[in-house]
């Protein structure tokens, strides 16, 4: 069995915590990583590209020229594709659809293959507790610095309930550190992040979703 070390807010070692081997100690598995990270990346895509058609570009009512007699090629509109001002003939259109298919299993592995690398990694932090009586983000850095999380990239897995409401807006507007919610952990945010904080009942919770 997997164990994580529990420690509070000073840094102090409370106590350690056996996690599941087939969600925290798998091999990870590259190519369901990478194609969860795939999938989730054009999920965030908007598609709300947009370019005009001939038929909604403005102007152009009027016959340029007369068909014939002028010795030069017959044109219908100043607002054809071949005119400089023109519609576009196969731009992109809001109907785009960039959504990736994956099979759950696959993201389910994908999802136990992130977690067991962090653990390898020793980047997952695990606290008794992250609740703060009043919003502080002098008070939230000073526990990054006890618990020795690596600043550039962290990740905080809140419960999203009204207990981590102060730790939420102690948090939110310090520099690299990234709110993710239990039930929508992204992998892609996962993998980026040097240090995972988050609590015991937090992560068994992950844990009993994919085990």
């Amino acid at each position: 069995m997997a164990k994580l070390k529990v420690v509070n807010v000073l840094g102090t070692e409370v106590s350690t915590v056996e996690m599941n081997d087939s969600v925290f100690g798998i091999e990870p598995h590259n190519q369901a990583m990478f194609d969860l990270v795939l999938s989730e990346r054009a999920a965030l895509r908007q598609g709300t590209h947009k370019t005009k058609v001939r038929t909604e570009v403005s102007g152009g009512g009027r016959k340029p020229w007369k068909q014939k007699g002028t010795g030069r090629a017959r044109q219908g509109s100043i607002r054809s594709p071949q005119w400089r001002g023109g519609g576009i003939v196969f731009g992109p259109t809001p109907l785009k659809n960039y959504q990736l298919k994956i099979n759950k299993k696959v993201k389910k592995l994908a999802l136990k293959s992130g977690w067991s690398l962090k653990v390898k990694e020793n980047q997952i932090i695990l606290l008794d507790d992250i609740t703060f009586k009043n919003p502080s983000s002098k008070d939230f850095v000073k526990m990054l610095e006890n618990v020795k999380a690596n600043t550039r990239k962290v990740l905080l897995i809140l419960d999203g309930n009204e207990e981590d409401f102060n730790t939420y807006l102690s948090s939110r507007n310090i520099d690299n550190v990234l709110i993710a919610f239990s039930t929508e952990v992204l992998l892609d945010d996962l993998l980026n992040a040097k240090s995972i904080i988050t609590t015991e009942k937090t992560l068994k919770v992950i844990e009993g979703r994919l085990a």
